[in-house]
């Protein structure tokens, strides 16, 4: 551990899992000046998805807001494989969500809160961003919902 950030996450009772190994040709996380971009994150718990299938069909909305916390956690994880320490965050700048969704489903905001809520609890003030939630007919190894995440570092 290292730091106010990841005790924060002990205290949630959450430890920042391995970085999950790219299923394509890309790196999970790319630092360029004080911007960190992290690769769309999957739900993975220790390389294996949960649950797998569309929102609002085989997976309902409460499941899927779980799945998206658990990617933002995964997404701290790249963030801190390029950024050496979570402390070192200025700001959460920019989330980017995508939820497997049967035809009817509607509700990918109320999905994409589960990784909202867990960046303000772990940051503060500093966690509150600006989110896009799309929905989409299929994602990576039929997950229901992936993360994007965008935060800026303190300035070295």
């Amino acid at each position: 551990m290292s730091g106010a950030v990841e005790a924060r996450l002990t205290a949630l009772g959450l430890t920042l899992p391995q970085v999950a190994a790219p299923l394509a040709a890309y790196q999970p996380a790319v630092r360029t000046g004080v911007y960190v971009y992290t690769a769309g994150q999957l739900p993975l718990v220790e390389g294996t998805l949960p649950l797998t299938g569309k929102v609002g069909a085989e997976v309902t909305a409460e499941e899927a807001k779980e799945l998206a916390r658990t990617c933002a956690l995964n997404a701290l994880a790249a963030v801190k494989s390029v950024a050496g320490d979570l402390d070192r965050v200025a700001r959460v700048v920019k989330v980017t969500g995508f939820v497997a969704s049967a035809a009817d489903f509607t509700g990918q905001p109320g999905v994409l809160n589960g990784a909202s809520e867990l960046l303000g609890e772990v940051f503060g003030d500093k966690g509150v961003h600006a989110r896009s939630a799309v929905g989409v007919a299929v994602l990576p190894l039929d997950a229901p919902v992936e993360i994007e995440v965008l935060v800026e570092l303190v300035a070295d």
